[in-house]
């Protein structure tokens, strides 16, 4: 009887072409998997979660904890615009290394960084999820402390974020801050601290609705704000790019004026947050799900370009610094490509 339903069943799935992920897996490859998942999950429902866990909370005979929280988090509300508060001890959760290692996930660097100095980090492209800068400059997984010593790394998100209570706090704990001026002005003051990295994504949001298996097309031409504030506080500009990011999900067809891009880019414009339907795999099945592909990704750090510190630079003055830092991501681009990339000579980087 049990065969029987085992055969029915594989033929049901044949019929839907569903793909079964082998049953002597390694539980490494499992755990890798399950960290994967737990990962997209964090994004994609995390906030709910935590609110909801709040709202419970206040609801509970425990209402009084929810009460100090959220005082504390009104005193604390503006952390993330003040340099962050990383726990080195959640960056160090061997979660991470499942989860880096299930790509893998690799970063590479091709020159020194001095840690006497802070460096602006441009990294490209967004990605669905920005699944290579996240390993890379959010958890220690990867060794950034290794390879750059002396330095430390901060990921820059949507303020909205750190408004969110207890899912604020996980951000935070990695090491995240908030893309605002003053944000980013914090970070960067030598003054204040030396020895730091500050990832931005350039593209942002709007650059995940372009993120397509086997293409790299970025957002970067009307993207200056970078600029003036690596000109008003004298850092150093990174280009970074995580090659075969775009090949982790593989989202729904959503050309220029297609109704699904117009709603995405209606609700990117309202929220800030371009709505996207990460399609990959399952746990157990390879077929469908939101589970990322187990596609390799390397972040690729370049040479930093020197910026002359100007509190008050003029749009000529920004546009000289923007097309010399346009030329050398194209130049690391056309450099690495080869290493990274199959068929690297068919592939260009597009930059709207």
């Amino acid at each position: 009887m049990f065969e029987t339903v085992i055969i029915l069943f594989r033929q049901f799935s044949d019929t839907l072409g569903i793909e079964w992920a082998p049953l002597n897996i390694p539980l490494s490859r499992r755990l890798q998997t399950l960290a994967a998942f737990g990962w997209i999950c964090l994004p994609l429902f995390g906030e709910f979660l935590t609110i909801y866990l709040y709202i419970k909370l206040i609801y509970s005979s425990y209402w009084w904890l929810a009460l100090l929280y959220g005082v504390w988090m009104l005193n604390d509300i503006d952390i993330c615009h003040k340099g962050g508060r990383t726990c080195e001890w959640v960056r160090n959760w061997s979660w991470w290394r499942y989860y880096c290692d299930y790509f893998p996930l690799k970063l590479v660097k091709t020159t020194e960084l001095d840690p006497s100095r802070n460096y602006l980090l441009a990294c490209f492209p967004h990605g669905i999820l920005c699944a290579g800068a996240y390993g890379s400059f959010a958890t220690n997984a990867l060794g950034f402390y290794k390879l750059f010593p002396g330095m430390t790394s901060s990921l820059i998100v949507l303020a909205g974020h750190f408004q969110v209570p207890l899912f604020r706090d996980y951000l935070l704990a990695l090491g995240m801050c908030a893309s605002t001026k003053e944000s980013l002005h914090n970070l960067l003051d030598t003054k204040k601290s030396r020895g730091k990295c500050v990832a931005l994504m350039i593209g942002g949001a709007a650059e995940a609705l372009d993120s397509h298996p086997g293409e790299y097309k970025i957002i970067l031409s009307r993207r200056k704000g970078f600029i003036r504030i690596a000109m008003n506080t004298g850092s150093p500009i990174v280009p970074v790019f995580s090659f075969g990011e775009t090949d982790v999900f593989r989202p729904l067809n959503n050309p220029e004026n297609s109704w699904l891009r117009k709603f995405q880019e209606k609700v990117r414009q309202i929220t800030g947050i371009s709505p996207m339907f990460p399609i990959g795999r399952g746990l157990l099945q390879y077929s469908f799900g939101f589970v990322p592909l187990r596609s390799p990704v390397t972040t690729v750090v370049g040479a930093p370009m020197e910026v002359k510190k100007n509190f008050e630079p003029t749009d000529e003055e920004v546009n000289m610094v923007h097309a010399e830092f346009q030329q050398r991501l194209i130049e690391l681009f056309e450099s690495e490509k080869s290493k990274y990339i199959k068929n690297s000579e068919d592939v260009h980087l597009i930059i709207t």
